[in-house]
């Protein structure tokens, strides 16, 4: 979402076990800089300052605003977005998760790929990166990746806004309910899946999941992340914006340490090292978008 902020995982190691998760997710009020802006002041500032998936960040807001004013949403930037989707899901697949399976990453292949976002030859690009690079190295991945759930494929939740509108009316804690991997390896071939997907659609000239809602000054808008769902509502009166409010994925599934919890748990370990690695993977799987740091103590 944005570099800004900072998430500290917390937790004990005991009995080779991992005990007492804590979880502190700090983030600035970015938000309430919209308090008093035009909607097209709002458009032009939120891919300045939510600098992760920034494409996705514009269109959601875009299309919030719209809906709380009663106007068409705007085309999107189909492209672009699914590029977008693709930059995020590659980076975590191809240079984070082989170092942390100790794997070497795919460095070269990445960058080279990443030269291609900007003309024609995108998707082919992306096709040839797939079938070359990506299907080895996630068969090594997954060969590291065993854990005591079932090999299924998680996916995304398909954007549905409407359900939100109301509790944004009512000043409900509005919180989107998002679902967390079952297993780390679970999380894992998601990612793999989301870039199936978006290669395809791409290829296609498919239209990039965008939903919206409102009226009377209130607005919902929600789209998919490589993270999982991302929300935007916002109240206008007068024409001018008096409540925003974003929820990312990383919001939801590190507001407590249910998510962390779940991926790890009924897991032993036979050193702590041993456990802060497995601790890491369970981060990478839930993927917060801002700066992290990781504590196992000794219990």
């Amino acid at each position: 979402m944005t570099t800004a902020g900072l998430l500290t995982v917390r937790a004990d190691f005991a009995e080779g076990r991992l005990k007492q998760f804590d979880v502190a997710l700090r983030r600035p009020p970015v938000a309430q800089l919209f308090v008093g802006q035009l909607p097209e002041a709002v458009v032009r500032i939120v891919p300045c300052l939510y600098t992760i998936c920034a494409r996705a960040q514009r269109a959601t807001a875009q299309a919030a605003l719209a809906g709380a004013a009663g106007d068409a949403t705007q085309p999107a930037d189909d492209a672009g977005l699914w590029i977008e989707m693709l930059h995020e899901n590659l980076w975590r697949l191809l240079l984070d998760w082989p170092p942390a399976l100790g794997l070497p990453p795919a460095q070269a292949a990445f960058i080279a790929w990443r030269a291609t976002r900007h003309d024609g030859g995108c998707a082919e690009a992306t096709r040839r990166l797939v079938a070359d690079v990506l299907d080895g190295l996630a068969e090594k991945c997954l060969a590291s990746l065993v854990d005591r759930s079932s090999d299924v494929a998680c996916g995304p939740v398909a954007p549905s806004p409407d359900e939100w509108l109301a509790s944004w009316r009512d000043g409900a804690d509005f919180r989107p309910a998002l679902s967390a991997p079952p297993s780390i390896r679970a999380a894992y071939r998601r990612r793999i899946a989301e870039v199936e997907r978006a290669t395809a659609a791409l290829a296609s000239g498919a239209p990039f999941p965008l939903a919206a809602a409102g009226g009377n000054g209130w607005g919902v808008a929600q789209t998919v992340t490589a993270r999982g769902v991302l929300t935007h509502a916002v109240r206008l009166e007068a024409g001018t914006v008096t409540r925003y409010r974003v929820t990312a994925p990383t919001d939801f599934f590190f507001a407590d340490a249910g998510a962390l919890r779940s991926l790890l748990d009924g897991a032993c370990f036979a050193s702590s090292e041993e456990a802060k690695r497995s601790l890491q993977l369970a981060v990478l799987a839930l993927d917060p978008c801002l700066p992290h740091v990781l504590e196992v103590n000794d219990a």
